[in-house]
């Protein structure tokens, strides 16, 4: 084998393993959160989130509801301090078991009380309600209301995809994804999805993670039950499910060896 095709050859398997190195690469620029251009002399820049939209109370959800009172607890007929002593009430079937259920109705059923309709009210509203309605039994309370537990779904190209548990009133997204172990190099972070159960029916938003601008939107805050989609990048499975870089790096690794061994020889 003469020269001139030996050095064709290898120019070819350059040209071809250079190539396979760079197709594979993901860009900087789609991998980058929250991107803008900032001034050299912008150190701080404020984002002030408008027309938020606070959660408003649904069926199905859980609430941890207690009553505080300078009374002590044997008097306070509303006080759960016996639960709260149980080894499981800190676990996730705690939570549900000593929490209060919204109906499909709209109602939980509030001991010594009965039922309150609490379907459509923000968490506030529904504390300012319950607080009402307990001072007819104990002048001197205090009631909390918090959201007990709440499920969000994290599917497509995140490292954990599934259900998450949240034990928080608020959760922005990019605590949502970290909570779901962060995005892989393969997710298109400008085009996520989010699939919302609202008042008037199922929505779809989608939301660009790479423009700063997201910390100004209404789906900045995670909702419960909220399904948070990430679809992979263009090419993705073709690139490395379909295209044959074994059988091609074999055949090359192959056709350089017998190049060098008829060199030798």
């Amino acid at each position: 084998m003469n020269r001139t095709t030996h050095f064709t050859l290898r120019a070819i398997t350059f040209i071809f393993v250079f190539a396979l190195v760079f197709s594979s690469c993901i860009p900087m620029k789609r991998i980058e959160y929250l991107q803008q251009q900032v001034e050299k002399t912008d150190t701080i820049r404020t984002h002030f989130k408008t027309d938020l939209t606070l959660y408003r109370i649904q069926p199905g959800d859980n609430l941890y509801i207690k009553v505080r009172s300078v009374l002590a607890t044997s008097e306070n007929i509303f006080s759960d301090d016996q639960a709260r002593n149980s080894t499981n009430y800190y676990t996730d079937a705690g939570i549900y078991l000593n929490s209060f259920l919204v109906s499909e109705a709209g109602y939980i059923d509030f001991p010594f009380v009965g039922s309150i309709y609490l379907k459509d009210l923000t968490i506030e509203e529904a504390k300012d309600l319950i607080s009402s309605i307990v001072k007819d039994y104990i002048k001197e309370s205090t009631v909390v209301v918090r959201l007990a537990l709440f499920k969000i779904a994290a599917l497509g190209e995140v490292k954990r995809a599934g259900q998450i548990n949240v034990y928080q009133n608020k959760l922005t997204i990019l605590e949502a994804i970290a909570m779901a172990g962060d995005l892989t190099n393969f997710a298109k972070r400008d085009q996520i999805i989010i699939i919302r159960e609202t008042q008037t029916g199922t929505k779809t938003k989608r939301i660009n993670l790479n423009d700063v601008s997201i910390l100004e939107s209404e789906y900045f805050y995670i909702q419960p039950n909220d399904i948070i989609y990430v679809p992979p990048i263009k090419g993705k499975n073709f690139a490395f499910n379909q295209f044959p870089y074994a059988l091609i790096l074999t055949t090359i690794s192959t056709t350089l060896l017998l190049i060098n061994f008829f060199q030798t020889n």
